[in-house]
């Protein structure tokens, strides 16, 4: 009674902290982060803010720039940042979207049209008044000069006058050649201070007319990424939580709905990026994890009624269910969020829970039901060498809820069934194996020819067995792998919508950044490397200034060389920073700290597949060759996503990982029994069954996900338990005298069933993640229900060939059969 009501006190304590879980869909449980790309995405976060919030300003962009719409673009980025100037009333008045984004602080910068054009207003005015007022004091100069000159050579009044005036005209003249360059330098023909609601001016920065009259210039594609739209960038704050994410992702949109931007022009404003999708699942996965919860439930109950006659048939699903609440409530206890790795644990941690106390209700003793879970979670925790986080997560997650499961199998389980723990002989206690087959509703299994034929041709079995695992593992590295984030999401969210549509619009995947750093980055030699680099890599990728994006890989995105247009090959260090400190700080902050040790080059990848997406990269990566005593390092969600897809589809990584698992499970099996062949002989069907898994997925043409990429590793894991339990029986029937083929047979008619249904509790777990509406979870909950499927068949029919072939010594090098005949004889 006493383990009852500790189990029922902290079962309750479990639910009550479960409903406090947070929800996080960050996008860092889907990519690595531990590598040099992974560290420099963080610093370049910390340093110029998380990945961005993007507004998609979508009409006519000529209308757009050369109108009053301008202005409404300028007060927008204005209000999105929250720099107001002190004292100033913030647009829509105190309590506005625009108060409210100033006081909580959360946008670490903006850039957008309307702040580009009006800081190149005023960085050009800036340069021609300080021009106009130093050529014109150097005017007068020479003006004094040439004339005291001349009066000193004796020459008239007039003529030193006229002398004079020529040496001023002179200098206007150079003046002049210099605004030439100037323009040249710019794309623009000024003839006179610039303005913002100067349409020439205007239309002269952005639009190209040599490539069409609306087309901007493509330079400038991360602010005008086609004649039909506009780009607004805020990054957010590094370090946000997820609460404060989705306050300040909520506090754009208020502001982009304000009436003061609506614009005149007939446009419309699109809040999207990776930030507002995450924030929009993360709504979605709290909805998911109480239906998947409910329908687990359901699915469990249903399967228990159906196929059990047990008196406390549903006993299995509350242990289960007290599973569920200990190991979630200890996920809010630690402060560790839902994400959808833990998600997806719950449904198949309650087919675990369910499997473990319908073994113990049904008299397996215990040592055989921690054997068998005892392998399942050490290939579990084969898991945790995946590079991906959301898969570590996962199976850890699952070895813990496993050794929860026993615990109250075995303790408040046992007390409510009043049955001490099993004494005697492992042999004795096993026999409590074939007790299930007493309460399952199945018939007993009718085998008596199939096994006769197996065991005729043993050999011919495990050969085409053989065949068909090579066969798929050979296919194995063809299966195609999803890990885009908007695909592994709910397709109907409006969130993926619109980041489609900003894909299509800006024709990018998302951003690159190389990580540039340095003692002092203004050394005119590291500025002219970055200008180097930048311009030969997209050269390389297809990028030109005549062309524009059109066909290319990479586009230009802001970096620290466009902020000043790149210093002359003869700046000198002072020129460098007096250019950088006359660039507004909210613009340089977007690419240059401000200790100046730290820049990004940033890049705009074009979509295409992930596997072009990484030769892109590594292009990248292997002409990295900065100056010496400066670091380079790419970084950004595209290139995690890319490493990661790449580690997840190496066929050596996942080989390795197969071999780890089996390897992991053949010491925990040695550790019970002390005996290798013991060990080995049932993960025989499990290794061929990873192999059957692959080639159905191939045929199938189900592609993979960063779970379901890790499969082999279930597989091993949860089929274990079906070859450990059938191998152990008719080990037990072979001591007890009987011939190979009665032993298979007995254990079949028995054990088989007890097999077969908790290999039909196990894939009723995961197929309740065929019922949510997060891709990912239901293609891998679909996925693993095949391959489940496949590995429990198989192991079925191939394990008594196994067997038999083991007994034989015909699985054995010939002189160690030789060595055990011997011993045998010598018995």
């Amino acid at each position: 009674m006493r383990a009852i009501v500790v189990a029922l006190v902290l079962v309750v304590a479990g639910a009550a902290l479960a409903t406090r879980l947070d929800v996080s869909a960050s996008t860092g449980s889907l990519v690595g982060g531990g590598n040099e790309s992974g560290q420099a995405t963080e610093k370049a976060r910390e340093r110029f803010g998380d990945d961005a919030v993007y507004v998609l300003v979508r009409g006519d962009l000529p209308r757009m720039v050369l109108t009053s719409d301008l202005n409404r673009l300028l007060g927008l980025e204005g209000c999105l940042s929250g720099n107001l100037p002190a004292g100033a009333t913030p647009p829509g008045g105190a309590g506005s979207p625009c108060d409210k984004i100033a006081a909580a602080d959360r946008v670490h910068v903006v850039y957008g049209p309307g702040t580009f054009i009006n800081s190149s207003v005023n960085e050009l005015t800036a340069q021609l008044q300080g021009r106009t007022r130093e050529r014109a004091a150097q005017a007068d100069r020479a003006r004094e000069a040439a004339s005291k000159l001349a009066r000193a050579d004796g020459k008239s009044a007039a003529e030193a006058r006229r002398l004079g005036q020529e040496a001023e005209k002179l200098v206007y003249a150079q003046f002049a050649s210099e605004l030439l360059a100037m323009n040249a330098k710019y794309g623009l023909n000024l003839t006179g201070a610039p303005k913002l609601n100067d349409p020439d001016f205007v239309y002269q920065l952005v639009f190209d007319p040599s490539r069409g009259e609306r087309t901007p210039k493509a330079r400038f594609a991360y602010l005008f990424p086609s004649p039909e739209s506009a780009l607004i960038s805020v990054r957010l704050n590094a370090g946000l939580s997820e609460e404060e994410r989705a306050e300040a992702v909520a506090l754009v949109r208020d502001a982009v709905a304000m009436p003061e931007w609506k614009l005149e022009s007939g446009g419309n404003y699109v809040v999207t990026g990776v930030p507002v999708l995450a924030d929009e699942l993360t709504g979605v996965l709290a909805g998911s994890t109480l239906r998947l919860l409910l329908v687990g439930v359901a699915v469990m109950a249903l399967v228990l009624a159906l196929l059990f006659r047990a008196r406390l048939r549903l006993l299995p699903l509350m242990v289960a269910l007290g599973t569920v609440s200990i190991v979630f409530g200890a996920l809010a206890l630690l402060g560790l969020p839902l994400t959808m790795a833990s998600i997806a644990v719950l449904p198949v941690l309650l087919g675990l829970a369910v499997d473990y106390a319908i073994q113990f209700q049904a008299g397996n003793s215990r040592r055989v039901i921690s054997t068998a879970a005892l392998a399942t979670a050490v290939g579990f925790l084969i898991l945790l060498l995946s590079p991906v986080p959301m898969v570590r997560g996962f199976g850890a997650l699952l070895v813990v809820g496993v050794g929860v499961a026993l615990a109250l199998t075995f303790t408040a389980g046992a007390a409510v069934l009043r049955r001490p723990p099993a004494r005697g002989g492992f042999a004795r206690a096993l026999r409590g194996a074939g007790e299930l087959v007493n309460v399952v509703r199945l018939p007993r299994l009718r085998v008596e020819r199939p096994l006769r034929w197996v065991v005729a041709n043993a050999r011919a079995v495990l050969v085409a067995a053989v065949l068909l695992a090579v066969g798929g593992w050979v296919l194995d590295s063809r299966i195609a792998i999803e890990s885009e984030l908007q695909k592994l999401v709910p397709q109907s969210l409006a969130a993926v919508q619109d980041l489609d549509a900003l894909q299509r619009s800006t024709g990018t995947a998302g951003e690159i950044d190389v990580l540039v750093e340095g003692e002092d980055l203004t050394d005119p030699a590291v500025v002219r490397w970055m200008r180097d680099y930048q311009n030969e890599i997209l050269l390389r990728n297809g990028y030109s200034a005549e062309q524009g994006c059109a066909g290319a890989a990479l586009c230009p995105a802001l970096s620290l060389p466009d902020l000043f247009r790149t210093p002359e090959l003869s700046a000198t260090r002072e020129q460098v920073r007096a250019l950088l400190d006359a660039v507004p700080p909210y613009l340089s902050q977007a690419a240059i700290s401000a200790d100046r040790k730290t820049a990004v080059l940033a890049f705009g990848l074009r979509l295409q597949s992930l596997e072009g997406q990484r030769e892109v990269i590594e292009g990248m990566r292997s002409r990295l060759d900065p100056p010496e005593g400066v670091r380079a390092t790419l970084a950004g969600l595209p290139v995690l996503a890319a490493d990661a897809n790449h580690a997840m589809s190496d066929p050596l990584r996942r080989l390795l990982l197969v071999v780890a698992g089996l390897l992991a499970v053949a010491l925990a099996l040695f550790a019970v029994y002390r005996s290798w062949a013991r060990a080995w002989v049932p993960l025989v069907p499990i290794a061929l069954a990873t192999g059957w898994s692959a080639l159905v997925l191939f045929v199938a043409g189900v592609p993979l996900n960063p779970l379901s990429a890790a499969l082999s590793a279930l597989v091993i894991a949860i089929s274990t338990e079906f070859s450990v339990l059938l191998s152990a029986r008719y080990v037990d029937e072979r001591r007890a005298g009987l011939d190979p083929a009665e032993a298979l047979r007995r254990t079949y008619r028995v054990t088989g069933a007890a097999v077969l249904a908790s290999g039909v509790t196990a894939i009723a777990g995961f197929a309740v993640l065929i019922a949510s509406d997060v891709a990912m979870l239901r293609d891998f909950g679909l996925v693993t229900v095949l391959n489940l499927a496949v590995s429990l068949v198989g192991v079925l029919a191939v394990l008594p060939a196994v067997l038999v072939l083991a007994e034989r010594g015909e699985l054995l090098p010939r002189r160690r059969v030789r060595r055990r005949r011997r011993r045998a004889v010598a018995a």
